[in-house]
């Protein structure tokens, strides 16, 4: 009897060692498994610009010469989000968050088209490559203009998105405080009011809707400081001077809300030419990417065969 209960006691422990290294096994599975999922994910990178300024960027796909994304005033890189399935599977690309905007942080007294030159400029650096085509959405346009003065050794050229409408636009001081009074009395109300402005009866209401409270709830430190900056730019005349010095070719692809002055243009541009999406507003990304996307991609393509690249 007691040979029997021994017999039993040791074949139930063998049947729990060997339950055990089962369990065992299978938390070895799964933790090889996690691993790798969470290597998998795509998690923002960040850099330092020339201030000290922490920007966060995102790289999607592979490509010898990478496509910089610029987002606009208030906004940031989630409004690239329709562009990184069309153009990652071609190329490698870079979307930016400004000082002040997305994850970068806001430290600055002063946020200036030169401050958010100096932005792109440390993420092309920070990425090690030797040549890039700058694309920037409203201000990001002349954002973009500043980063090709500051290291025009590694930009082949810039693609404004609905921006470079007329360089030589006429604005003195006192039209530029009329102008943007609205949004410095009541920073939220002026911004949604000046928002509403930029879309086309076509604009589906939720995109409408996302755009305008997404832009209106962004620091108005951070918002005003960028906008009167922006403005500056053509009281002072440096809107179209800046060109005097980047000579790399410029190309648009617009929507129609506001009418392209080409003669202004190329009056200060190595080279200046446009894609207007019939029926677009400003947020042509985000309203109308199939188009968008197709319009854009010709333009890369054009690029790279001029520079004989392809």
């Amino acid at each position: 009897m007691k040979s029997q209960k021994k017999h039993l006691k040791n074949k139930h422990l063998s049947w729990y060692i060997k339950l055990l290294s089962v369990i065992l096994f299978f938390l070895f599975l799964l933790n090889i498994s996690t691993a790798n999922v969470q290597a998998d994910i795509d998690l923002p990178l960040t850099t330092t610009s020339k201030d000290g300024s922490t920007i966060s960027y995102e790289i999607y796909g592979e490509g010898k010469i990478p496509l910089i994304f610029v987002h606009g005033w208030c906004c940031d890189s989630r409004y690239w989000r329709m562009q990184v399935p069309f153009f990652s599977n071609k190329y490698k690309i870079v979307l930016v968050d400004l000082a002040g905007h997305g994850h970068s942080s806001a430290k600055r007294s002063n946020y200036t088209m030169e401050s958010f030159g100096e932005d792109v400029a440390a993420v092309i650096n920070a990425i090690n490559c030797e040549k890039a085509i700058l694309i920037g959405h409203s201000m990001g346009g002349p954002v973009i203009a500043q980063t090709a003065k500051i290291i025009p050794e590694k930009v082949i050229a810039l693609v404004g998105i609905d921006t470079f409408e007329n360089i030589e636009y006429p604005l003195d001081e006192k039209g530029k405080q009329e102008f943007l009074a609205p949004l410095d009395k009541d920073f939220p109300s002026g911004s949604r009011m000046m928002v509403n402005r930029m879309f086309s009866n076509s604009t589906s209401q939720r995109i409408r809707e996302w755009v305008t409270a997404d832009m209106s709830s962004a620091p108005p430190e951070v918002a005003l400081s960028a906008n009167h900056a922006y403005f500056d730019q053509y009281v002072t005349g440096e809107a179209a001077t800046i060109f005097d010095e980047v000579r790399q070719p410029v190309y648009c692809v617009s929507g129609e809300l506001w009418p392209i002055n080409y003669e202004a243009n190329r009056r200060h541009m190595s080279s200046f030419d446009a894609v207007t999406l019939k029926g677009a507003a400003h947020f042509l990304m985000l309203a109308r990417p199939d188009e968008f996307n197709s319009a854009l991609d010709k333009t890369i393509e054009t690029i790279l065969a001029n520079n004989k690249l392809n």
